[in-house]
């Protein structure tokens, strides 16, 4: 099980010593997130300040970035880490979408899976030279002039990975990907019992012989003082709430009969009383979503509920080497990979 960390790089001139400090801690791999910045930018200092771990978007938003474009920022960053790049895509929800970026929002996993499928072609008429034609529902593509062709490239395979909470994109995930990101709102039956057996069909409806890749970062509470985990609590019992407020999600709680949470948890939201819809999480269900220890004995907490679920895991907060508080976390989890 390799562990992964996940950054929030808001700072580009730091970026490349974030990504140092990541492969000097004997981490496996660098995750960034799209939330406020561009994750790509981070990615490209990242790949020329480290050697070793791989480095990928978890998640990169799809839709409001057409499939050329998308194959052409992936392949510079493959071909600058040496093949170490992983592309991982997420197809947000629709308000996201069609409001805050202004794009096309169809069928998502057939969206997604066009998406996909176009990336690939692009891929390969990049690598072998030929030209290529491809129209569909969502996306016409049509090969380039040799001016702008990037040339081949030794590592040209680049690993797809696809996030979702849903069976839907976990089938498609197995019938067409490298790996699949698994939504930190997640429980482990849900995990074994919902979305293995989706991605597991995806891959026998494929004639991919390798295993796909599960990676995830999971909830976690923690902390050194009953202070500490008390404050570690709350802030994770809050974005399980807000979550769980989400209609498209509803299933993981419909798995463990906590349907009723929902119209809850939707009526706060609908009166901007976010700050009370921790309250409606029990510890109970805490425990199901989160790992729960203390720092030191925390990543093999999450290494044994995990084997066998997961293959590639991490901590839902990001990775900040500078924050005091978080410090020894991270130095714990560092030395359990090398256990």
């Amino acid at each position: 099980m390799k562990f992964d960390v996940t950054v929030f790089a808001d700072d580009l001139n730091r970026a490349a010593g974030l990504a140092q400090s990541v492969e000097d801690a004997g981490f496996d791999g660098l995750w960034v997130a799209e939330a406020a910045h561009n994750p790509f930018l981070p990615l490209a200092h990242a790949a020329a300040a480290t050697e070793r771990i791989s480095i990928g978007s978890a998640i990169a938003v799809a839709f409001p970035r057409d499939p050329m474009i998308m194959a052409r920022t992936a392949w510079d960053l493959a071909q600058q880490s040496d093949g170490r790049f992983i592309l991982g895509l997420g197809t947000q929800i629709k308000p996201h979408i069609t409001k805050r970026f202004s794009a096309r929002w169809g069928k998502p996993v057939a969206q997604i899976r066009e998406y996909i499928e176009a990336l690939q072609c692009v891929w390969r008429g990049f690598q072998t030279g030929a030209e290529f034609r491809r129209r569909g529902e969502y996306y016409d593509l049509a090969s380039s002039p040799p001016f702008h062709t990037p040339p081949a490239m030794p590592s040209h395979r680049i690993p797809i990975y696809i996030a979702g909470v849903n069976t839907g994109l976990a089938k498609l995930a197995g019938a067409l990907c490298d790996g699949f990101h698994v939504h930190s709102f997640h429980t482990p039956q849900y995990l074994r019992d919902v979305l293995l057996p989706a991605v597991q069909a995806g891959r026998d409806s494929s004639d991919i012989v390798e295993p796909l890749t599960l990676s995830c970062a999971v909830f976690v509470v923690t902390g050194y003082s009953e202070a500490a985990v008390e404050e570690s609590k709350n802030l994770t019992k809050s974005q399980i709430a807000f979550y769980a407020s989400t209609p498209s999600y509803s299933r993981v709680l419909e798995l463990h009969g906590w349907d009723d949470l929902i119209p809850r948890l939707n009526a706060l939201l609908r009166r901007k009383r976010w700050n009370e819809m921790h309250n409606l999480i029990s510890d109970d269900m805490l425990a199901q979503f989160a790992v729960i220890a203390p720092p030191d004995e925390l990543p093999y907490a999450l290494r044994a509920r995990y084997r066998g679920l997961l293959d590639r895991v991490g901590y839902y907060f990001p990775y900040a080497p500078d924050d005091s508080g978080k410090q020894s976390i991270w130095r714990h989890a560092a030395e359990a990979m090398k256990s």
